[in-house]
């Protein structure tokens, strides 16, 4: 199994604080910094952590974008590595809008981040009766977003134009609840 689709930044992927607005803006992440970050990172954000979330910030309203898809359109890092910029600093940004490849809630966020794709729109499949909590899924196959514009209601068709060539998505009835 690749990092990919074992979720990429993993248990610890939660965004710092309740989700909400951050405290600062971006330009003043001192504050946002957590304390097991090194003291010579503590002075600014690094630049890598920088770029994750101005890819983060690009994700529209309604689509989703996976750890490796993030990795994979800035050429740089992996899956792991962005979870963990997410687990560090997604608190700044849409942190619901970087997901899991499998389409899954981020453990300990799920009812919040439902909260947020039910606002906006995006793709879900409903749970099964097996399902642990009866959570939906993401829909990955009309959720993923490749990075670029396109189709009326500027979600576009991410089916296999993604950086990911389309991986993701499944069987499964579709809801937006």
């Amino acid at each position: 199994m690749s990092q990919d689709e074992t979720g990429g930044g993993g248990p610890g992927a939660a965004p710092a604080g309740d989700g909400g607005p951050p405290a600062g803006t971006r330009d003043g992440m001192r504050d946002e910094i957590p304390d097991e970050v090194p003291g010579d990172l503590q002075d600014r954000l690094p630049e890598y952590a920088e770029r994750v979330l101005d890819v983060a910030d690009l994700i529209p309203p309604g689509r989703v974008m996976t750890y490796g898809d993030v990795a994979e359109w800035l050429g740089d890092g992996g899956p792991r590595q962005v979870g963990r910029v997410m687990a560090l600093y997604g608190s700044a940004v849409p942190w619901w809008r970087v997901v899991r490849a499998d389409g899954t809630l981020l453990p300990g966020h799920e009812l919040q981040a439902l909260d947020h794709y039910r606002a906006e729109g995006t793709p879900l499949r409903e749970a099964s009766r097996q399902a642990d909590g009866h959570l939906p899924r993401l829909d990955m196959r009309r959720a993923r977003w490749d990075g670029g514009g396109g189709g009326d209601d500027g979600r576009g068709d991410s089916r296999g134009d993604s950086p990911s060539g389309g991986r993701g998505g499944g069987q499964g009835e579709e809801t937006h609840t």
